[in-house]
């Protein structure tokens, strides 16, 4: 189950093609709307933007009330898995949690720190993690709670160049993060990360890629490893069986549930 706003109203997420409005003064029921999750142009329209300065829509899941916030930037498949995603995290780790999903429009814009040239057919990658980062960080302002950065693949990479960028997150999922991506590692060798508690994971078969540039995230994974573990961090390389593309949802649940275990 999950539940996003939108105005004055909140909506609850009872099963994949149900959503249960309920008025946001009482919590009490008023109708039940069913709409079907698959025609997602719906689903993103009455989702909700933060407030009026920051157009991104965000779904938030779990326990609205509770102090540890998990933060992912999610697409559309994401979402499609997001419910079992949850439900594995709270196997792991318990109910206390509440995770944002933050929806990206342009993956390879929003999410890539900077300039890079396309390593996917045509689409470069535009250099707008800054922006997005800064849209976050906006709206996470409440100094009761414990805030968690994580994401798998692109995402993951974000999560983990969030935490050199500020100290607002408690600790790091990266779950078979883009650490093929041109300069970063070389960039974490610079830099100092501001965040105590880092999960890194990788599929076995993810370096058999045959793309030439993403097939060094193995020796790249292995290096962000060894630089973070060798300036003091808590931080766990999982290797998980398959490659890039299996069971996205369950590895990026691992990474939250141990990184709220886990964290100093």
């Amino acid at each position: 189950m999950g539940f996003f706003k939108k105005g004055r109203q909140e909506f609850i997420w009872m099963t994949t093609d149900t959503f249960l409005l309920i008025l946001n003064s009482n919590r009490h029921p008023v109708a039940e709307v069913h709409i079907l999750i698959s025609d997602f142009a719906f689903y993103g329209k009455i989702a909700e933007k933060w407030n009026a300065k920051n157009d991104m829509t965000h779904f938030e899941y779990g326990n609205p009330k509770s102090t540890n916030v998990l933060i992912q930037m999610v697409d559309d498949h994401d979402l499609s898995v997001i419910e079992n995603e949850v439900n594995v995290v709270k196997e792991k780790a318990g109910d206390d949690f509440c995770l944002i999903a933050v929806k990206v429009d342009d993956w390879n814009r929003d999410l890539s720190p900077w300039r890079a040239p396309a390593v996917f057919g045509g689409e470069a990658f535009g250099g707008g993690a800054e922006k997005t980062l800064a849209k976050v960080i906006s709206e996470l302002n409440d100094q009761r709670k414990k805030y968690y950065i994580g994401g798998y693949s692109l995402a993951g990479l974000f999560a983990l160049w969030a935490a050199y960028q500020t100290d607002v997150f408690k600790g790091v999922a990266a779950a078979s993060p883009s650490v093929w991506f041109p300069g970063f590692t070389e960039y974490m060798d610079e830099h100092v990360i501001k965040s105590r508690t880092v999960y890194l994971s990788l599929g076995d078969r993810e370096s058999k890629a045959r793309n030439p540039v993403t097939a060094t995230v193995g020796e790249r994974i292995q290096r962000a490893y060894s630089t973070l573990t060798g300036r003091g961090i808590n931080c766990i390389l999982e290797w998980n069986e398959g490659n890039h593309f299996r069971d996205a949802d369950k590895r990026t649940a691992k990474a939250f549930a141990w990184v709220m275990k886990n964290s100093l």
